[in-house]
């Protein structure tokens, strides 16, 4: 199988790098700056058994590819609001033999939340939900960093919506050739609301920075309570904490990496990098979806929501906004709600 990265940045771009370590047919999909230093340069991957640079063919789009291969493996690792734009860029691409992308290829979501895995649904017939832990940074072009160890990452991977078949476990055996462990599940939505769950903090972290200290974790303890409160009030699975830690173990532990940045996870990367787009509509913004469907308040999430928009439209510094400032918006937030509740 060859693996088209679509989005070759901090998990696209490890992903890619690790299967192209272990043999793999790799092909990466990135624009503008970051597309023309893997032309010029190659990918470079950090990872604590030292940077290797991966000179792997990388393109813009499907047209210079031509017709895509049978055996070809899509693996959408953009951010979620710039899925849809994926989609239509990739759904009709034409395969060798007859028919397109969309009717014959595995799509495999290897991103955050629960949207994509549905988007996709209606373009592509075979779609692959992936939950992702996998510590990663991209802030400057060309320049991946993964510093997890003895693993890389830990991906589940199953059906979308549901299910496994034989595809599945073909790439997750080349995953687990590449540094990752691969569970294959039938029920890969519980793990992906579980992580949804984790990454209710990424908002957080990218407007004030690192969720720590006292107040920083007190407010992220409510943000991810009325997530909780969603889902259970929505009757929606996710796998518990102590199943997360039983499946992680000390498998994936971030170390320093030596000219590696030390920074934030997806959404304080986005805003370094001034993309002017940011993941919380996805995050956030799914707990919003399901209180407003369900008769829940989420003034919290609401509002990281908003702030985190705003941050990434404005292109203001992440981690600008004081932790003080912050809690007391989210005091006003609640008691708004409660007054209109």
């Amino acid at each position: 199988m060859r693996y088209v990265i679509i989005g070759a940045g901090a998990v696209g771009g490890t992903v890619g790098g690790r299967l192209a370590q272990a043999g793999r047919e790799v092909v990466l999909v990135a624009r503008g700056r970051h597309l023309a230093a893997l032309t010029a340069h190659g990918l470079r991957l950090r990872v604590p058994q030292g940077e290797s640079t991966y000179r792997l063919p990388a393109v813009d789009g499907p047209g210079p590819l031509g017709e895509l291969r049978a055996d070809d493996v899509l693996v959408l690792a953009v951010k979620t609001q710039d899925t849809v734009a994926a989609l239509d860029a990739w759904a009709r691409a034409p395969v060798a033999g007859g028919g397109t992308a969309a009717e014959r290829l595995p799509l495999v979501c290897l991103q955050n939340g629960v949207e994509s895995g549905r988007l996709a649904l209606r373009r592509f017939r075979r779609v692959y939900g992936v939950c992702v832990w996998l510590p990663s940074t991209f802030v400057e072009p060309g320049v991946v960093s993964a510093a997890g160890t003895p693993l890389t990452g830990v991906l589940h991977l199953g059906r979308v919506p549901h299910g496994t078949d034989g595809t599945a476990h073909r790439i997750a055996a080349d995953l687990q050739d590449a540094h990752f462990e691969a569970p294959v599940v039938p029920d890969v939505a519980r793990w992906q609301y579980a992580k949804l769950l984790g990454t209710l903090g990424n908002a957080l972290e990218a407007v004030s920075g690192p969720v720590s200290g006292a107040a920083a974790e007190a407010l992220y303890a409510r943000v991810r309570a009325e997530g909780e409160a969603v889902l259970d009030a929505a009757g929606i699975a996710h796998v518990s904490a102590e199943e997360q830690r039983a499946a992680r173990g000390d498998k994936v532990t971030p170390v320093p990496l030596d000219g590696a940045p030390r920074g934030g996870g997806s959404s304080w990367q986005s805003l370094v990098r001034g993309t002017g787009s940011i993941e919380a509509d996805y995050l956030n913004g799914e707990i919003v979806l399901l209180g407003r469907l369900h008769g829940v308040p989420t003034p919290l999430n609401e509002l990281l929501q908003r702030i985190a928009g705003e941050f990434a439209a404005r292109r203001r510094a992440a981690g600008s906004l004081p932790v003080a400032e912050l809690v007391a918006m989210a005091d006003r937030a609640c008691g708004a709600a409660a007054q209109h509740g």
